[in-house]
């Protein structure tokens, strides 16, 4: 028989104030697990959604290592901080620009471009963060990545404050976004606010809140009962069909005799080749489930005609 245990994934609501490590510890504390990891880290400023990946299914990370993502910002101008944000000390100040200029150099920020992340991020140099090497004294120069903006939508604009959305790609800093806008638009500028509302299929509306939590713990008068057993792994989803489908990766049904196969390590190649016939899959990671059980038994990776295990789910 399959088991995953308490293995899954939750969405969380993290507030603002709170850094993402800070949110990951609520978390653990509720579920009674020490095995818990986000998928991506949100700045202490930022609120919103937190992808939390549980026991067994932290294994599964790099499933979600090239998710777009949604935000809501805003942007306040005429002033940039060394951070980028409204905890840094200004470095820079500027006239506000007006909403035209605004306006009109946003449309350079759309598609794929070259961006220079924030000095103070948990990008690593020389095997250290940048982050830890500006706060002690070194100068960091950190080399423009490409990154897509998909979407990028001036919402409002009350100088100095303006509200923006974007759906980007993976590694987008919207506090680099936002200081890019500015200088385009010939003003300085830092984030006050940044509202994280989806990473791939996932929606901050769907995730539970840090009093969702809270409760969860406080009922606990009993971890043997079993009422609150159900009630605390009711909070994780399980890694299903649904998952694959909201982070648009392939999946595959396989029979009984070919999951237990896949269990035990035998070789993919033979064991795919029906499947490929019947199906046109493009090279790259896919998941693996039982038709019986439609449990989830491995994510798998073909690149051209060579088959590699990617993480065994299942238990035998």
């Amino acid at each position: 028989m399959y088991n995953s245990g308490i293995s899954g994934y939750l969405l969380y609501h993290k507030k603002n104030g709170v850094t993402s490590f800070g949110a990951l510890s609520a978390v653990k504390k509720a579920l009674l697990t020490d095995k818990a990891g986000h998928t991506g880290t949100l700045d202490k400023f930022a609120s919103g959604l937190l992808l939390v990946l549980t026991g067994r299914a932290l294994k599964l990370a790099p499933l979600f290592a090239d998710c777009d993502k949604r935000y809501e910002g805003v942007i306040k101008f005429g002033e940039e901080t060394d951070t980028l944000d409204l905890e840094g000390a200004v470095i820079a100040e500027a006239p506000l620009p007006s909403v035209k200029a605004l306006t009109s150099v946003l449309s350079q920020f759309r598609g794929a471009i070259m961006q220079e992340p924030p000095v103070y991020s948990a990008i690593h140099v020389g095997g250290k963060r940048a982050s830890d090497l500006v706060r002690g004294g070194e100068t960091v120069t950190l080399q423009k990545r490409p990154i897509v903006i998909y979407g990028l939508e001036l919402v409002s604009y009350e100088s100095p404050f303006a509200k923006i959305r974007v759906h980007c790609s993976k590694g987008t800093y919207i506090r680099s976004l936002a200081r890019d806008i500015a200088l385009a638009a010939g003003s300085r500028a830092h984030l006050v606010s940044l509202n994280r509302t989806q990473i791939a299929g996932f929606c901050l509306a769907d995730a539970i809140t840090e009093d969702d939590l809270f409760n969860v713990y406080q009922s606990m008068h009993d971890i043997n009962n079993i009422e609150e057993t159900i009630r605390i792994e009711s909070l994780i989803r399980p890694v299903d069909k649904e998952m694959f489908t909201l982070l648009n990766l392939p999946y595959c049904m396989v029979d009984e005799q070919t999951a237990q196969a896949i269990v035990h390590g035998k070789a993919l190649a033979p064991l795919f080749a029906p499947i490929m016939r019947a199906t046109n899959f493009a090279d790259g990671m896919f998941g693996v489930f039982s038709e019986s059980k439609e449990q989830f038994i491995a994510f798998v990776e073909k690149k051209r005609e060579i088959w590699k295990y990617g993480y065994v789910y299942a238990d035998a």
